[in-house]
């Protein structure tokens, strides 16, 4: 995902080689999420992989970066997971809320509004289970009817 110039200087000089090892050497370009996102993965693990079709949503997979406590300071080994988008954004959803919340606050306050924010507009709230692709469609199954002669008449 790309950095925000605004963010750019909290993250360390050589930011580009420590995503790359993350997500190519120790992730082995596949997406280490295990249930950081909120979605029970079969087999335990994501199954994306870098460069193909995502298993739940068809699109291309591009592996990112993603810091489990949101401060790009902090380049910890446990920190850094090699995530694919989907798990990324499930990720930091929750920290996107609160940040919408706060510069939605901020824009009112200097348009002249008051406003509060309540310990409830910063709560993180899942957000939905993305849909399974569609199952391929079959068929429905034909109704035949049968009359007896008393029936009929």
């Amino acid at each position: 995902m790309p950095i925000r110039p605004e963010n750019l200087h909290r993250y360390p000089r050589d930011w580009p080689q420590i995503s790359a090892r993350i997500r190519f050497e120790r992730a082995d370009g596949r997406c280490e999420c295990t249930g950081q996102c909120g979605l029970a993965h079969p087999g335990g693990r994501c199954a994306a992989v870098h460069v193909q079709d995502h298993p739940d949503t068809g699109s291309t997979v591009v592996l990112t970066t993603a810091h489990l406590n949101h401060q790009p300071e902090d380049v910890r080994e446990e920190n850094l997971l090699g995530a694919c988008q989907l798990c990324h954004l499930r990720i930091d959803h929750g920290h996107h809320r609160i940040t919408r919340s706060i510069t939605l606050a901020a824009r009112a306050a200097a348009a002249g509004q008051l406003g509060f924010l309540t310990d409830a507009d910063l709560e993180r709230i899942e957000p939905p289970t993305p849909p399974r692709p569609p199952a391929p469609r079959t068929a429905p199954p034909v109704l035949q009817l049968s009359f007896t002669d008393q029936e009929a008449s």
